[in-house]
Formats: structure tokens, sequence, C-alpha cells
């Protein structure tokens, strides 16, 4: 088995927008957390979730239409032990998004009670969206904000870069920018956030990348492979990954030049179709039993 990758990549805009959302906190009355629902433990920024302990927090496990069912459901009930309520969603579609507001509304039921006790009844409910790169944050506000709401600008301590959406009457979400870490500890969470491309493909070597890739799908998934790839004369488990890339080549015609099998394209083709679904629903962090 091939060795993962170090995988290493900190735009300096980062560290400004954790900043921002250490200030911002004490705007908001809930976090929604975004992460996706293929790798949920890879796609949780630990930096985030230190920053936002303490604070209500709903999680959405985006992508769920790329995601095996069963296990989504453990991480559902997973969240619940730990008093965190989860959703599955689909930010795109739209899918499961009308559990939003009513799961916030439970989250924050005694603080809502308290308000109108206060005669503050229908106060407006501020709930911070936060999530790493292309975990699918703005597909979420589109698709709640409907793009004909209004902006809701210039709130005080309110940088910028942080833009507020008013959905309802009493319920408004504030964007923050996507959050990667310094440095993944873990080479597995690295990979992990390159396999489904919350990290550039200009980082890595995808041939590489690939090989890892076939080798999580072959331990977990090993059906989904042979029939995206008519793997079936192949003993998988016999083969190095490097092997059944070239036959997944083999396979797809992917020829250059003296008969040689182009490995670059059939590492992409792999890449791209399992971020596109097409080998599945397929889900690479399990809960452990």
């Amino acid at each position: 088995m091939s060795e993962p990758q170090s995988i290493q990549w900190f735009p300096g805009h980062m560290t400004k927008t954790k900043r921002q959302i250490e200030k911002t906190l004490k705007l908001v009355d809930a976090v929604a957390e975004i992460v996706d629902a293929r790798i949920p433990i890879s796609s949780r920024n630990p930096v985030l979730h230190k920053l936002i302990q303490g604070k209500p927090r709903v999680i959405l496990l985006n992508k769920a239409d790329m995601a095996d069912p069963q296990q989504t459901a453990r991480w559902i009930a997973y969240y619940k032990e730990k008093n965190i309520p989860a959703i599955a969603v689909d930010c795109r579609s739209g899918k499961g998004m009308n559990q939003f507001i009513p799961t916030v509304r439970s989250v924050l039921k005694d603080r809502i009670a308290a308000w109108e006790k206060k005669g503050m009844v229908g106060r407006t409910i501020r709930v911070m969206v936060v999530g790493i790169p292309n975990v699918g944050k703005s597909s979420m506000i589109n698709r709640l904000a409907k793009g004909s709401k209004a902006v809701v600008e210039d709130r005080p301590g309110v940088t910028r870069e942080n833009r507020w959406f008013s959905i309802t009457k009493d319920f408004e979400l504030l964007d923050t920018p996507g959050v990667l870490w310094p440095k993944f500890e873990d080479k597995l969470v690295g990979e992990h956030l390159a396999f489904t491309g919350a990290v550039k493909d200009a980082v890595v070597d995808v041939e590489h990348l690939a090989c890892r890739l076939i080798e999580v799908l072959r331990e977990l998934y090993p059906s989904a492979l042979v029939s995206r790839y008519k793997l079936e004369d192949c003993d998988l488990q016999a083969m190095e990954s490097y092997e059944i890339l070239e036959q997944i080549g083999r396979n797809r015609g992917m020829l250059i030049s003296g008969g040689e099998i182009n490995t670059e394209r059939a590492a992409i083709a792999v890449l791209d179709e399992f971020r596109g679904a097409k080998l599945g629903r397929i889900t690479l962090e399990q809960v452990k039993s």
C-alpha cells in the first residue's frame, strides 16, 4: 500500500478569516457548520471547532446525495449522542434544507423563550455559517436567500468580507470565507480533502492521489470500482493500485504513442468521476462501530 501524500495548503487570507470569525462570534446566536457528508471528520476544521465551542451549533452534512445514505444516518446518530443536531442536505438542489430553520429554532428554543419573556417577541435570530472551502456554503446561502433577499450590511464589528443575508423577517445568516488550517497533522485528512477537491489538484501528485483513492475504494466499495471500470476479470486484492490505474486506462483506451497507457489521464478520470459521484454514493469516513 502506498504512503499518503503530505499535503499542505494555507493561503494567507485564511489567517485573517480566523480573526474575523473570532470578532464576529459575539454577534450571532448560533453557528451552522457545513461539512462534506463523504468525509465528515476531515471536512471539519479543528480550528473552527475550537473557536465556536460554547455556541449552539447545527451541523449540515452537505453533498449527502453523493454519500452513502446508511453511513449518513449513522453520522446523524453519532452527533445526536453528542447533543449536536445534524441534518443531511444537498445545498445545490435544496434537498433537506427545509429542516434547517426549524432545527436552529429548536436548538435555540430556551433562548427564544427567554427573549419572549423579556418582551422581545420575533427578535431576529442570527446564525454564522462556517466551513472549509468548497464545502457548499455559497450554495446553501443562495438556496436559502433565493437570490432575491437584500444583503444586510454595515453591522458594527463586521468587516467587508463577512456578508449578512436576510432569509426571513426574523432570521439572518452571516457568511464567512472558507477556512483551511495551517497544517494537516494527519496525512489522511489532507488526502481526504484532496480526494473531494477541497485542496486544489495543482498542489498534489494526481497519479499518486488516484492510486491512494483506488486503495481506499478497494477496501470500502470494491464493487463500485469493478462496475465503473469493468474490472470483473481482475483480482483487485492481488494487484498494486498503480496496476489497477493502468488497467483502468487500458479499458478506457487511454493510450499514447507506442501503446503506452496515459496513467495521468486515467488518474484525472478516476478523481473527477469520484467527485461527480459517478462511482455511486460513497462515504470515505465511516462511524467506528
